[in-house]
């Protein structure tokens, strides 16, 4: 007698299988069929002559991290570039609005009137290209659902959310009578108090990832962003029609943003340069051809800026200038991040010298107040662990072949 329940019975019917359950054989019509697309088969994996872990520069004789990539690069699209600028100029303007509107007397208050106007249109192209990015609405209104102060992301989008509210309120009460006039103009004094990060924090974000070059230079990206921002803004406010009293104010702050944006963008260079693989994406390549355009744009506008002579052609060239110089700092910027995700050598040395992994030596704890307890260690460092940090214990005491 068949030990086959019911159920086996009917799904033998069904569909033309005939399992021995006992010996866990299939028979009948279904154990005929043959595999259409087999899957091919994987040809082994080379053994490597050398450690990729302790592999040099990359080259022959050190390929690479079996050759793939250490890090997954970033997925951002050209619109978040273009939103790194466009809120740069949008911060940078509500710093100045705020400023003229209250230092600059009655003179100066039609400029004040365009730096709310331009401010408040730049949080609202900035929020659309990030939803761009994003791909519906619903994912940025999803970003607001989260207030944590340790998140640079979640930060951002709540400054830039608050600076599109307030400068809006600003622009369109800070000339009416009464209440609503003060509200106005309060308005205004924040979105000019959440102008400076949100000219500087699209740099805190970036540098807050895993990318080598983004986190190579933390110290100084978001320093060059927020002057280029301030070159920027001054640049575009200066392509509008203006009076005297206004191109004094607009040059003495165009000015200024460029020579800061001169100096800290050498100091970027210096910093990315440390390490060799983690600088090269800023001297080769595409990524490296868009950061000299952007060096050679910047340069060339300071200089047709502060030459003598008034003439309108010189300023406007001298505007497109700085802004084109701008637009490609961000995009190389971008593009050399991506390389160095790339190339597993960048990643390695970097940690060989102290960067990244080091850094959970001033950062014990993680967001929610328990320590950090995953092996971090830092290898090729001379000074001996400190038997005191989580990673003591993972650290290699004997010196390396």
């Amino acid at each position: 007698m068949s030990d086959d329940t019911l159920l086996d019975r009917l799904q033998q019917k069904a569909d033309g299988r005939n399992i021995d359950t006992r010996a866990g054989i299939l028979e009948g019509e279904g154990s005929l069929q043959e595999v259409k697309d087999p899957e091919p088969q994987r040809q082994a994996m080379d053994v490597l002559s050398t450690r990729p872990s302790r592999s040099g520069p990359d080259s022959a004789e050190a390929p690479s991290y079996y050759g793939m990539p250490v890090l997954k690069e970033p997925t951002w699209i050209w619109t978040v570039p273009a939103y790194f600028y466009v809120g740069g100029v949008a911060g940078a303007s509500s710093v100045l609005g705020v400023a003229l509107e209250h230092l600059g007397g009655w003179r100066l208050q039609r400029l004040a009137g365009r730096c709310h106007a331009v401010a408040t249109a730049g949080d609202i192209v900035s929020a659309g290209l990030l939803i761009y990015d994003l791909g519906r609405p619903s994912r940025f209104l999803n970003m607001l659902r989260v207030f944590r102060p340790t998140s640079p992301m979640s930060m951002g989008s709540w400054v830039l959310s608050g600076s599109g509210a307030v400068n809006t309120a600003a622009l369109v009460l800070r000339r009416m009578p009464g209440a609503l006039g003060v509200m106005g103009r309060a308005a205004g004094m924040v979105g000019a108090a959440l102008g400076l990060p949100l000219a500087g924090y699209t740099a805190v974000l970036v540098c807050n990832t895993a990318v080598p070059l983004w986190q190579q230079v933390g110290r100084t990206l978001p320093l060059f962003f927020m002057a280029s921002a301030a070159a920027s803004a001054g640049s575009l406010l200066s392509l509008f029609p203006h009076t005297e009293a206004e191109e004094r104010v607009l040059r003495r702050f165009r000015i200024a943003g460029k020579v800061a944006e001169l100096f800290t963008r050498e100091a970027v260079e210096l910093e990315a340069r440390q390490v060799v693989e983690v600088g090269r994406p800023l001297r080769t390549g595409a990524s490296g051809a868009l950061w000299a355009l952007s060096r050679t744009c910047s340069m060339a506008g300071l200089v047709m800026d502060v030459l003598p002579g008034r003439a309108r052609w010189k300023q406007v060239a001298a505007d497109v200038l700085t802004t084109v110089g701008a637009v490609a700092a961000r995009y190389a910027i971008m593009q050399a991040g991506k390389r160095s995700a790339r190339n597993p050598q960048a990643t390695f040395q970097g940690q060989r010298q102290g960067l990244g992994a080091a850094q959970v030596e001033g950062n014990t704890e993680a967001s929610d107040g328990k320590p950090l307890s995953f092996p971090l260690p830092v290898l090729g460092r001379g000074a001996a662990p400190r038997k005191d940090m989580p990673y003591a214990r993972f650290m290699v005491t004997r010196p390396e072949p």
